[in-house]
């Protein structure tokens, strides 16, 4: 077992009706907000006006900054600070997914000295403070509402990258299941697949941590048995609430202790080149990208493969976990391959040559450009 140190600050909100307390603790950051969303479904949800009215009756005055895209960009992270200063806020309510939330915690790290977003996503710049962050999350995915991690792209430099400080730990984050009744099956889909993927990344970084193996083994396992109940009844709260439970649980940090870091992450940068080029959902990404990589790595790392083989599914053999493990995401209706999204032979040598511009590969399994090529072949 590795060294570690177990740091989490975020006070966690959970259940139904948990906004309604949300202006108490609003009141303890300022007295103007910053308020920042996707395209309208949480007005559709009822987060919006839900947060809207905790501010009107705690009296806070507040600034809509909406239209944060699916696979967010660091233009929208740019115009946000620009409005941040023009009317001096003094904290921020993200309202949304993943990509709201982690476009908010750079905002919040790059408002209070105006510094460049891109660059402090490239390390160029270290941020020494940062704004209050209050998270509402109406997508069960990327667990982001209770770590420090947040993933942007950049058109100009054609580069999706991530950011981890602990300056980007929200302070307060709200989760109530009812706000993700209405996401669509392909949504509820690709956030369970991006659950697993998170608790898979963990368990592939070094260190021989027997416990948080067994964190992964649950989390994993609760997500294949919620799937198919979640996916036939939508609006079942205590299905919503256990899927939203498992993402949160999946990226918290538990699943790292006694590990070298947090993950690999090397299937999470091939993900990020489809999602760069094509605008895949992340977890259709990753189910693509998944099995493409166990398979590039069952000759090196077969004993770490074999062993979740046995906690998923009782089989040490890896071609069958693997079999396994892409039945289930056909079953929710995740793509297993790029052929199913339309993304065909001839896009081959654009996602290899992005592949190598932006050096894709895990923190500790190593990719070399031959492996690129046979990935993108994997995944065909």
């Amino acid at each position: 077992m590795e060294n570690f140190v177990a740091y989490n600050p975020v006070q966690l909100h959970f259940g139904k009706g948990v906004v309604s307390k949300l202006g108490t603790q609003a009141q303890k950051y300022g007295n103007k907000a910053l308020v920042i969303y996707g395209r309208g479904s949480v007005k559709r949800n009822g987060s919006y006006q839900d947060v809207i009215n905790q501010l009107q009756k705690s009296e806070i005055q507040y600034f809509d900054y909406s239209g944060i895209k699916s696979n967010p960009v660091v233009t929208d992270v740019r115009n946000a600070i620009e409005l941040i200063n023009q009317h001096q806020l003094e904290f921020i309510i993200a309202i949304g997914g993943g990509s709201v939330i982690d476009s908010a915690k750079v905002i919040a790290v790059c408002a209070v000295e105006n510094l460049d977003p891109w660059s402090v996503m490239k390390s160029k710049l270290i941020p020494r403070k940062a704004m209050p962050l209050i998270s509402v999350l109406t997508l069960a995915a990327t667990g982001t509402e209770m770590n420090a991690a947040a993933v942007l792209q950049n058109p100009e430099t054609n580069e999706k990258t991530g950011y981890v400080n602990p300056l980007m730990f929200p302070k307060q984050s709200y989760l109530d299941p009812v706000y993700t009744f209405s996401v669509s099956p392909e949504y509820t889909a690709y956030g369970i697949v991006d659950l697993i993927a998170h608790a898979f990344e963990s368990y592939f970084a070094k260190g021989d941590s027997g416990l948080a193996d067994r964190f992964v083994q649950v989390i994993v396992q609760e997500a294949f048995r919620y799937a198919s109940l979640v996916l036939e009844e939508p609006e079942n709260y205590e299905y919503r609430a256990n899927i939203m439970l498992q993402s949160t649980c999946a990226l918290n940090g538990i699943t790292a202790y006694g590990r070298l870091s947090s993950g690999d992450w090397g299937v999470h940068d091939i993900g990020h080149t489809l999602s760069y080029l094509y605008d895949v959902p992340h977890g259709a990404s990753l189910s693509i990208a998944y099995p493409a990589w166990l398979k590039l790595q069952e000759s090196r790392i077969p004993e770490r493969i074999s062993k979740l083989g046995m906690l998923l599914f009782n089989t040490p053999n890896i071609e069958e976990f693997r079999q396994k493990l892409i039945s289930f995401f056909k079953q929710i209706h995740s793509p297993v391959s790029l052929a199913e999204i339309g993304i065909t032979n001839t896009k081959k040598n654009e996602i290899i040559n992005l592949m190598k511009i932006n050096k894709v590969g895990g923190m500790h399994h190593k990719l070399s450009e031959g492996d690129y090529t046979e990935l993108v072949d994997l995944m065909m």
